[in-house]
C-alpha cells in the first residue's frame, strides 16, 4: 500500500486561486485522477476553509496560487505544493514528480514564480462558478 492510500488518512487540502484559469484547470486535473477524493479536497484562497484554518498572519505572507495543507498541518508552497500533489496522484505523476525533485528548490521555485507571473493571461477562468465541476467532482469543495 502506498502512502497516499494508507488507511484513515484524511485528504489533503489544495487551497488555489478562484480568479486563475490555470488554476481550475489543475484543480480539475488533480480531482480526476484522485479516485474517490480520498487524497485530496479544494477550497479557494480566501474562502471560508481558508481562513478557517490559516492563521492571518501567515496568510499576509502566502502567494496566490496554489497551496497545500498536509495531513500532518505542514503548509506546502510553489514547487514544493505542486510535486508534492503530483507524487500523492501516483503512476507516472509521481515519477515525475521524483524526477523533478533532483531540481534545486531554488531553481523550481524560480520557473514556479516566472509562471504564476503570467498564468492569467494563459488562461481565463470560467465564469459564474469557481471552479465549474461536474456534480460527482462537486463534493470535494468547500467554500
Amino acid at each position: 500500500m502506498t502512502p497516499s492510500t494508507s488507511p484513515g488518512s484524511r485528504p489533503e487540502r489544495i487551497f488555489y486561486d478562484g480568479d486563475c484559469g490555470v488554476c481550475h484547470w489543475a484543480v480539475d486535473f488533480v480531482a480526476r485522477r484522485d479516485e474517490g477524493g480520498r487524497r485530496f479536497r479544494f477550497a479557494p484562497l480566501g474562502g471560508a476553509a481558508f481562513e478557517a484554518e490559516i492563521s492571518p498572519q501567515r496568510r499576509s505572507s502566502l502567494p496566490d496560487s496554489m497551496l497545500v495543507l498536509t495531513g500532518d498541518g505542514q503548509l506546502l508552497l510553489r514547487s514544493d505544493g505542486a510535486l508534492h500533489i503530483l507524487r500523492r496522484i501516483g503512476g507516472p505523476w509521481g515519477f515525475l514528480a521524483a524526477l523533478l525533485r533532483v531540481v534545486p528548490r531554488p531553481l523550481r521555485d524560480w520557473g514556479y514564480d516566472l509562471f504564476a507571473r503570467v498564468r492569467h493571461r494563459l488562461v481565463r477562468p470560467p465564469e459564474g462558478t469557481c471552479p465549474l465541476m461536474p456534480p460527482e467532482l462537486r463534493a470535494r469543495f468547500d467554500a
